[in-house]
């Protein structure tokens, strides 16, 4: 079985003789872990003035040193309703990330602490997603909006706030295309979106942009987010496919270069395996901590 990032740090925080070799090896590690060059540099050179300043030689000090390093780097971030209004939340990510199975968790996160949630089927662009997304409702008990495949997905989103207006509704999720016939034609349509959402809320407090990420794509998960925050703006990041084995220094970089908190973390298949993301775990995890 191949070894966690954290389990192979572990193992050269092992390693007693702190010399060029420990330092290159140190930054050559973070970079496979995805951190990037810079950010591996920079901790590297941080580990090596403070492991001499503050004289630290064991595993679980060099451990604890450089989760104190990346600590400033990530954090979390779960966002309450706005009571008394409607709120959006708009769920963008590319294909097979696990986007309309994270809007079901979502709702029955939000239905669990008493909220009504309906969905919004804005991926019109495929057939199957409206499907996906209608048996979701029906499993987890949510009202759904939808139209016809190929319909415009600004009238969806207008139509699916107008009705959580009428009905009283707390929260509207809503799924949107993740591929289009090219990448320009999607990011257009998002906006559009966006600006047809703007235009419908009752204040901007009320209305989240999420992008889910697939924990397990590393350094691609940075580039989905740059693409989708420049195009519309993002407020959180959701991490599907998440576990200690997966490549989680991407999220150092994205809370980095971005400075987007984590929300949520989906753990499994089952519509309750979604938690809030936490920051020392995430961190306990990536650097080897307890493992």
């Amino acid at each position: 079985m191949k070894k966690t990032f954290g389990a192979r740090l572990k193992a050269l925080f092992g390693i007693q003789t702190l010399d060029e070799n420990f330092f290159e090896e140190l930054e050559d590690m973070l970079i496979e872990g995805d951190l990037g060059a810079k950010t591996a540099m920079e901790v590297s050179d941080a580990v090596r003035k403070l492991a001499k300043s503050e004289k630290k030689t064991s595993v679980e000090e060099m451990q604890q040193l450089v989760k104190r390093l990346l600590q400033q780097k990530v954090r979390a971030w779960v966002p309450s309703l706005v009571p008394g209004k409607t709120n959006i939340f708009l769920i963008l990510g590319v294909n097979g990330v696990g986007k309309t199975t994270t809007i079901a968790k979502l709702a029955t996160y939000y239905q669990n602490r008493g909220n009504s949630v309906i969905m919004a089927a804005a991926d019109t662009f495929r057939a199957a997603a409206i499907d996906q997304l209608e048996l979701h409702a029906q499993r987890t008990g949510c009202r759904i909006i939808k139209h016809a495949h190929g319909s415009d997905p600004g009238a969806v989103l207008f139509d699916a706030v107008q009705s959580a207006h009428a009905k009283g509704d707390q929260l509207v999720l809503a799924d949107t295309a993740g591929r289009m016939h090219n990448k320009e034609n999607l990011l257009r349509e998002l906006q559009k979106i966006d600006k047809v959402i703007k235009s419908r809320i009752e204040d901007e407090s009320c209305y989240k942009r999420f992008l889910v990420i697939d924990a397990t794509t590393g350094q691609n998960g940075l580039s989905q987010a740059q693409l989708f925050h420049q195009a519309i703006g993002l407020d959180a990041i959701i991490l599907t496919k998440y576990d200690s084995a997966a490549k989680g220094g991407s999220l150092i970089q994205i809370g980095e270069k971005l400075e987007l908190p984590i929300a949520f973390v989906g753990l499994g298949e089952r519509y309750g395996d979604l938690r809030e993301f936490d920051t020392d775990e995430f961190l306990d995890s990536l650097v080897g901590i307890g493992t």
